[in-house]
């Protein structure tokens, strides 16, 4: 029962905060105390098991020590500086993350989250380019500022649609195909040819960019299939089109890869980045340019900038928190639980529970698609949605909901005994909710 300065702290939240997204009558959100590790603790005191990871952020667990660390000393040391001075940690960071997006790429514009880091690849793409439009998915998201939610193809974009020049494609997802596909291999031939035919008839020399998540996230974690990604970047190539990928969710470990597309063998021109190269300890995000368009901007302005960007907490985190991602080997534990304990306990699920339509993803990165009717695969209401989340909430975890979905995102620190206990606790509020 909450205690008299948490109602307190409740009715106070209420009165004066906005929350995203949302209703604001409605809005009755956790209490938050503190969180360490793999948990997160409300004021009254519950311990909740996060497979959340918040936004699917918090990719080394909370409160790591060493990356508290590395903020308390800089802020000691240097907390702010103009984003047109350089810091230590700025260098740092920078040379990390080229470092971990591979060959082909030479430098970093830093923003301060994953909306804003879309908008300048968009912006840089069209100055490159000379060319105004931007092709993106239906089932995306890409942020909530001006161009990114344009480009974002779920119903949030739909009140926002102040920006021009965007146009959407379907891409591929053979659960719930838009071509009549019957395997990966038709789905990726046939999500190709939509793709190249959107684009000749939009007219190829209009078309600045194609902007895709290296595995769409909060859309659903569809994971590519084989050739897809080469495809589009075949096509992109053929028209003279700036590939962009968006790995602000998918990047950083979350699929057991730094970044997404590099299970794909393929090379982007610029990938938009933030959530996991920190964790979310301190807002920061970024684009990694690749060095032809690193070249082109050396003679050419970019009209763009932030107040806050190379902020030195933020680039102290990011040198701590890669470094501890490294050291800890946390890629490669992600890529393990995902392999040898969450597919095939999830898999087991589906088997046990008809409402779980369908397991995918890879890494620490799944979607249960919840459905009515496995044959039909209607996806499953919303009230009852609602129900299986409070059932997680009751046996205290944090889950992650998005529609008719439930994604199986925890912190790339997870262990084989987390998942136990997480399998066991979506088992018994499935069997709760189906009764």
């Amino acid at each position: 029962m909450a205690d008299s300065s948490t109602s307190k702290l409740k009715e106070l939240d209420r009165a004066h905060n906005f929350y995203s997204w949302s209703v604001q009558s409605a809005v009755s959100p956790m209490m938050v105390s503190h969180a360490s590790g793999m948990y997160v603790y409300d004021t009254e005191g519950n311990e909740y098991l996060d497979f959340s990871s918040q936004l699917v952020n918090v990719n080394i667990g909370h409160s790591h020590p060493k990356v508290v660390q590395a903020i308390k000393d800089q802020v000691e040391k240097l907390a702010t500086v103009a984003p047109s001075a350089s810091s230590v940690p700025r260098v740092h960071a920078a040379k990390r993350i080229i470092d971990r997006a591979g060959p082909g790429f030479s430098k970093v514009f830093f923003t301060n989250g994953g909306a804003d880091a879309n908008e300048n690849a968009i912006r840089a793409a069209r100055l490159y380019t000379g060319r105004t439009k931007v092709l993106s998915t239906y089932r995306s998201y890409h942020g909530n500022t001006g161009a990114a939610i344009v480009a974002t193809g779920d119903w949030r974009r739909q009140p926002n649609e102040y920006a021009t020049g965007h146009v959407h494609f379907f891409g591929p997802f053979l659960y719930r195909s838009e071509f009549w596909s019957d395997n990966d291999a038709q789905e990726c031939e046939r999500a190709l040819h939509h793709l190249e035919r959107v684009i000749q008839a939009e007219g190829p020399t209009t078309i600045a960019t194609v902007l895709l998540e290296g595995v769409p996230g909060t859309a659903g974690i569809m994971v590519p299939p084989p050739g897809y990604l080469k495809g589009v970047r075949e096509i992109c190539d053929r028209y003279g089109i700036i590939l962009i990928m968006d790995e602000v969710m998918s990047g950083f470990g979350r699929t057991g890869h730094w970044f997404a597309f590099q299970a794909h063998d393929v090379v982007p021109d610029m990938i938009t980045f933030a959530k996991g190269v920190n964790s979310g300890y301190i807002p920061v995000g970024g684009v990694v340019f690749s060095n032809a368009l690193a070249q082109y901007f050396d003679n050419t302005m970019f009209p763009g900038g932030l107040t806050y960007s190379g902020h030195p907490l933020a680039m102290a985190s990011i040198v701590a928190a890669l470094d501890a991602m490294n050291d800890e080997g946390m890629v490669d534990n992600a890529r393990e639980m995902g392999e040898k304990y969450l597919r095939p306990g999830l898999t087991a699920l589906a088997a046990k529970h008809p409402m779980i339509g369908e397991v995918r993803g890879l890494g620490c990165f799944f979607a249960l698609d919840l459905v009515a009717d496995p044959v039909t695969r209607e996806p499953l209401d919303a009230a009852t949605v609602g129900k299986l989340k409070s059932e997680l909430l009751s046996r205290k975890l944090l889950p992650f909901v998005v529609d008719n979905r439930i994604h199986v995102v925890p912190p790339l620190i997870v262990t084989p005994e987390h998942i136990a206990t997480a399998l066991a606790i979506y088992d018994e509020a499935f069997a709760a909710v189906a009764s």
